[in-house]
């Protein structure tokens, strides 16, 4: 009955021993999640973060792209019109010009 007693005990031992080793793998395990969890946390704050600058920054150039397409069109409706000044400039000139040699004319 003794070599049945010590081998019980040494079974006893063997599994306390395992069981002792789960416990310490479990531990580990504990401590990786919760830096990982930490770390999840992290990001997810920092991709907020990065979120709310991106829609900003969207937004702040979605503004500048309107503005710049407005200068845009009134530089194209002022290059039109300074385009048609000179023409006009240029007709009211020849205009001038040949009512001023009819005027000659007549007074010769």
């Amino acid at each position: 009955m003794s070599g049945t007693g010590a081998a019980l005990r040494g079974h006893h031992a063997a599994l306390r021993e395992g069981l002792s080793e789960l416990r310490a793998r479990r531990d580990e395990l504990s401590g990786r999640i919760k830096a990982e969890e930490e770390e999840r946390s992290r990001l997810q704050a920092r991709i907020a973060s990065l979120s709310r600058r991106l829609a900003d920054t969207s937004e702040s150039l979605a503004g500048l792209r309107s503005a710049r397409a407005h200068i845009d069109s009134t530089i194209a409706d002022l290059d039109t019109a300074s385009g048609q000044i000179l023409d006009n400039s240029q007709t009211l000139l020849d205009v001038l010009k040949e009512e001023m040699g009819d005027l000659g004319k007549a007074i010769e």
